[in-house]
């Protein structure tokens, strides 16, 4: 049975934040990005998660291309809140 390639990219409240991610899972489309930018390959990233197929993977490198400015945005602002909580508890442990 052929499937919609539509339908395997997702928003639902409450799962990742409501974030894009594959149907079926809480993998966002962020997540496949960022492994996708940090060298792995699509066969690496499949392999990382029993549950995604390569078409899977590639569905999500496709979203994430035709949406690279939202992604990357969202990607920049989880970094920013990181890079800030990471200051904020590194400026509690000098006061403690």
């Amino acid at each position: 049975m052929p499937v919609d390639i539509g339908s395997l990219i997702v928003s639902t409240s409450g799962i990742v934040g409501g974030r894009p991610h594959i149907a079926g899972t809480r993998i966002s489309v962020r997540t496949i990005a960022i492994w996708y930018k940090h060298g792995s390959t699509p066969e690496e990233i499949a392999d990382q998660y029993d549950h995604l197929n390569l078409a899977r993977v590639y569905t999500a490198l496709a979203y994430y291309q035709a949406n690279q400015d939202d992604i990357e945005a969202d990607i920049a602002d989880e970094e920013a809140l990181y890079e800030k909580l990471a200051t904020e508890n590194q400026q509690t442990l000098k006061t403690a």
